[in-house]
């Protein structure tokens, strides 16, 4: 993931405003390493610092249509880029950037044209020949933007929070799946799905279709000319990740290039879940695996660097955000540049083990549509974050555009739990790739029960980082919590704990504001809470608060 910086419309060119912005682009220099760009026209600015995934010797940015006109910053993968180039024949193209499309569609179809695009981005567009811009973001929030505005009327654009905080009036997270337009003066949604307006799907499920549409998803982000690998924790997801890839990995351009055997990695706490199961996977799919380890007091060391790095204080985020931190520097040491991963199928499968006490499809696939819209929030946010930390790209193919929609216009009477039949959550996922002539995994990896990645390091991580926070946060201060932090007040002292953290480096109000609250049980969203009112007297975020919720044994037919 790269890092871009825009500075629209200040009423200031001078030399001191432009050293200014290069300073502040320097704070996401972390998300770039490879080349750091700045283009100035008049009092409009675009920074970029480089992440090279795609034609590294040629892609530098800003990108540019032929005579210069059009003007791009941008940070993401376009995985459709070369149909798009041949869609665009009177185009001359200067690189083989995959994002230089983005100028010659503007040419072409003006601000209509960022459904076009199937990737992951955030990017502004300057038209010099009327200084107007667009400012979009990809349909998930995969990729993370903010926008800000200045007392001088400026407008702001940042890939972190840390590239505009000090200097704008108000702040606030770009809404994934929209574009901003300086000749519109607004907000305007490109990403408009069926299942936006939570409408009941009714189409029948088929595991073909779900298995091909998946292979499709993950076979497209594939394209890369360096090396990369699979984040694997030998949960199902991971796994299945893993799978598809090393089964397409013989094609890729980089194994032609860096060797014919994947890469997978794995961290945890020594004797943790996630380790042994990983071990497992890597074993049967054949892949060169790194297992890396950490210990508690490790985690706790990192706290704070990773809450700067990933810009939030919720509770979840920060706990599985910290081993992925630790463990993104070590692949980055090892000279990978991206890696694939398992994020977004528990929410749109409804694979979290509160999706048990879901009452009826319609409150299921409801609770989906939400889970997905707040994505960029939590897991998006978290996977993009941890690792831009060192300059290493991670890609999702679970929320592939395409994928996306396949799964969400199924009917979500398939998607419930039902015990009588030995469905446990996700179970339209396993049973797709239930292959018994070519096995996708091994039969009690692919009906492994859902761990969060907080838990699967190692049960101890959770207990330690509260004893840490305990130490740290005194019942006085808890008394006053509400007065302290009336917005969000946080409801332990592990919370309150990274709210100190956080406001140290954010003060702002609007920093404050960029991050969701609300009850949560086992990572649901507050709606939920109302499916047990048990729940409502444990309300752990992490995914033990809902053990017990599915042991049933599955049959060996499945």
């Amino acid at each position: 993931m790269c890092g871009i910086l825009a500075v629209l419309g200040c009423s200031d060119d001078s030399q001191a405003k432009r050293a200014r912005v290069l300073e502040l682009s320097r704070r996401l220099k972390h998300r770039g390493p490879d080349w750091s760009g700045m283009y100035q026209h008049g009092d409009f600015y675009l920074c970029h610092q480089r992440l090279a995934i795609v034609d590294p010797a040629s892609g530098d940015q800003p990108l540019y249509n032929e005579d210069k006109a059009i003007v791009v910053t941008v940070n993401g993968e376009i995985y459709n880029h070369e149909d798009l180039r041949k869609r665009l024949p009177n185009h001359r193209f200067r690189t083989g950037s995959d994002c230089e499309v983005i100028a010659h569609l503007y040419e072409e179809h003006g601000e209509d044209f960022v459904d076009l695009l199937d990737g992951i981005f955030s990017f502004v567009l300057l038209d010099t020949r009327d200084n107007s811009f667009i400012v979009a973001r990809d349909a998930i929030g995969i990729t993370s933007l903010y926008i800000g505005w200045g007392l001088d009327g400026s407008i702001w654009v940042a890939s972190e929070m840390k590239g505009l905080n000090d200097e704008c009036e108000h702040f606030e997270y770009f809404p994934p799946g929209h574009l901003y337009s300086s000749k519109q003066g607004g907000f305007q949604r490109w990403y408009n799905p069926a299942w936006i307006s939570e409408t009941i799907p009714s189409t029948p499920y088929d595991p073909l279709v779900l298995r091909h549409a998946f292979e499709k998803a993950v076979i497209k982000r594939l394209m890369t000319d360096v090396p990369f690998g699979v984040l694997l924790s030998g949960g199902l997801d991971s796994s299945l990740v893993a799978s598809v890839t090393a089964r397409h990995f013989a094609a890729s351009k980089a194994a032609k290039n860096w060797g014919p055997q994947l890469h997978s990695f794995c961290i945890g706490l020594e004797g943790s879940p996630d380790l042994e199961a990983a071990r497992e996977v890597a074993d049967y799919l054949g892949t060169i695996h790194h297992e890396f380890h950490f210990s508690v007091q490790d985690g706790i060391d990192a706290i704070e660097d990773v809450i700067y790095h990933i810009e939030t204080y919720d509770v979840t985020t920060v706990r599985a955000s910290t081993p992925m931190f630790l463990l993104a520097r070590k692949i980055k040491s090892l000279g990978v540049k991206m890696v694939i991963s398992g994020e977004g199928s528990d929410e749109i499968f409804g694979g979290y083990l509160y999706f048990h006490k879901a009452p009826n499809k319609e409150e299921f696939h409801r609770e989906t549509c939400r889970k997905i819209n707040a994505l960029h929030q939590y897991d998006c946010l978290r996977a993009n974050k941890s690792t831009s930390a060192w300059g290493l790209e991670v890609r999702v193919p679970f929320l592939d555009k395409e994928f996306i929609n396949v799964v969400m216009d199924i009917d979500p009477e398939w998607k419930m739990i039902n015990k009588s039949q030995g469905r446990i959550e996700k179970w339209i996922l396993r049973k797709a790739f239930d292959d018994e002539e070519r096995p996708y995994l091994p039969k009690h990896i692919l009906y492994r029960q859902k761990e969060q990645f907080s838990d699967g390091v190692g049960y101890d991580w959770i207990d330690g980082l509260k004893e840490h926070a305990a130490e740290n946060v005194t019942d006085k201060m808890m008394l006053q919590a509400e007065h302290i932090y009336p917005h969000n007040t946080p409801p332990s002292k592990e919370a309150y704990y990274y709210r100190m953290i956080f406001e140290r480096f954010f003060p702002q109000k609007s920093a404050m504001l960029t991050v969701p609250g609300g009850a949560s049980v086992a990572c649901s969203t507050a709606k939920a809470i109302e499916w047990d009112s048990n729940w409502s007297n444990n309300l752990d975020p992490s995914g033990r608060a809902a053990l017990g919720v599915h042991l049933l044994n599955v049959p060996n037919n499945h």
